[in-house]
């Protein structure tokens, strides 16, 4: 079962990359654009074929290493 973790930066948390991204995208003419997040995509492969249990380990792993849940949001979804 596939797994997706998506980690973005809590609101508040300064974001320096997606500041970069914000100033280029304004630089290429995308003047439309008021405001950038950057995060990061995990995917995980699992063995587990219960759809709660591999849910459950997500997030755990995602807690334990994959997120920093003190300046980090995530969220899971099975796919």
């Amino acid at each position: 079962m596939k797994a997706r973790v998506y980690v973005m930066p809590k609101a508040g948390v300064l974001d320096p990359q997606g500041k970069a991204i914000s100033h280029a995208l304004d630089g290429l003419g995308f003047a439309g654009v008021q405001d950038v997040r950057a995060g990061k995509v995990i995917e995980l492969d699992l063995a587990e074929t219960d759809p709660a249990r591999a849910k459950a380990a997500a997030e755990d792993m995602a807690r334990k290493l994959l997120a920093n849940t003190v300046i980090e949001s995530f969220r899971v979804e099975l796919a």
